[in-house]
C-alpha cells in the first residue's frame, strides 16, 4: 500500500499498522527496514521494495569503524542521508539523530531534526529514549517532522549501560505493545508480533563475517564474496592477466 506515484509516506504507514495476517481489518503486509549509508546500497534498497530506508547512526560502527555510534556528528548524519536521498524514491527515509544533538535541550533538539529535513531531506526522524524526549516528540509533531521513537537497547547509552548489553523486548513483551499502542512498532530481535522489521545492511548481507548477533538471519555472505574477488584481482594484477585485451583500447 503505497500513495498515488507508489511513494511510502506517514499516512500509508500507519495504514499498515496490525499487518500480516492477510486480512483487510488488520491494514495490509507487514513492515520492511533496513539500514542506507550511501546512494548505491540505498537505490538498490529502494527498488528491491524495503519500506523504510533508515540512515542510522550505527554507520560510526559500519561505515567510520569506530566502537560506538557516540562519535557521529550531525554534519555526518546530514552528509549521508542527503546522499541515501538521492538514490530513495519510493522508500520512507528517516534520518537517526546523532549523540547530543538532542539531549541538551528541546531547542537543540529541534534545530538537528530541521537540518535532517531541510540539509539531508529526510522525511522523518528517530531518536532514542523515552519520557525523557516526549516534550521534543511532541514538538517535533507539532512542527510537521515526523519522530520514530527508540526504545530497548539504546546504542547512545552505551556507557551508562555499563557496554553493549543484549536488553532485548522479549517477544510476549512486544506482542503486547503491539497490541497495545496505535504506533507502529519496529522490532529486531522482538519476535514476529511487531508491525515490522529492522535490519542493519551490513549484518543482512554478511559483510562483517565475524560478526553475527542471534537477532540477524544472513540473507548473504558478501564480505566473503568481496574478499575473494579481491584476492583474484590482486593476483591477476601480479601476474599480468590484468587487464587483457577486451579491458584494453586499441
Amino acid at each position: 500500500m503505497a500513495g498515488p506515484d507508489g511513494k511510502i509516506t506517514t499516512a500509508t504507514l500507519r495504514a499498515r499498522k496490525g499487518g500480516g495476517k492477510g486480512s483487510e481489518e488488520t491494514g495490509g503486509e507487514k513492515v520492511a527496514v533496513l539500514t542506507a549509508y550511501d546512494v548505491v546500497f540505498a537505490r538498490l534498497a529502494d527498488e528491491a521494495g524495503i519500506d523504510i530506508v533508515l540512515v542510522g547512526d550505527s554507520l560510526g560502527m559500519v561505515v567510520q569503524g569506530d566502537r560506538s555510534t557516540l562519535a557521529v556528528t550531525l554534519d555526518d548524519m546530514v552528509y549521508h542521508t542527503r546522499i541515501v536521498a538521492r538514490g530513495v524514491r519510493r522508500a520512507h527515509l528517516v534520518a537517526d539523530m546523532p549523540f547530543m544533538s538532542y539531549q541538551a535541550s528541546v531547542e537543540d533538539g529541534m534545530r538537528a531534526a530541521g537540518r535532517l529535513m531541510k540539509e539531508g531531506h529526510a522525511e522523518a526522524v528517530k531518536l532514542e529514549g523515552g519520557v525523557e524526549i516526549a516534550e521534543l516528540v511532541h514538538k517535533l509533531v507539532r512542527a510537521g517532522i515526523p519522530v520514530m521513537g527508540h526504545v530497548g537497547l539504546t546504542p547512545q547509552s552505551v556507557h551508562q549501560l555499563g557496554g553493549f548489553k543484549i536488553e532485548t523486548v522479549p517477544q510476549a513483551l512486544a506482542a503486547d505493545i503491539t497490541r497495545s499502542v496505535s504506533a507502529l512498532t519496529i522490532g529486531i530481535g522482538a519476535g514476529p508480533d511487531c508491525d515490522g522489521q529492522v535490519m542493519v545492511m551490513h549484518d543482512l548481507l554478511g559483510l562483517e563475517p565475524a560478526w553475527k548477533p542471534r537477532f540477524v538471519r544472513r540473507y548473504a555472505e558478501l564480505g566473503k564474496a568481496s574478499a575473494a574477488a579481491f584476492a583474484a584481482y590482486a593476483a591477476d594484477v601480479k601476474a599480468g592477466k590484468f587487464p587483457g585485451p577486451q579491458e584494453s583500447f586499441d
